[in-house]
């Protein structure tokens, strides 16, 4: 049970992690003003750090997919 919900809050965490992402242009950011260029150029602290969290999240959320798996063959 305590890994169903932690799979939904990092699934829920990982979504709105990578919609904080700056777009490249190209896709669903665009449409919605996220391509438009800002004031700060280049890649700062805080993107390096948004990418560092995701990739945190990812592999934690990927580690409750596989517990959940593991455990879902062992009950039955």
């Amino acid at each position: 049970m305590g890994f169903s919900i932690a799979l939904i809050v990092f699934s829920l965490l990982l979504m709105l992690l990578v919609l904080m992402h700056k777009g490249k242009g190209g896709g669903l950011s665009d449409m919605f003003g996220g391509g438009m260029q800002s004031s700060v150029g280049g890649s700062s602290v805080a993107e390096r750090n948004l990418d560092r969290i995701t990739i945190v999240i990812g592999v934690l959320w990927f580690a409750c997919i596989i517990v959940l798996g593991i455990l879902m063959k062992t009950n039955s």
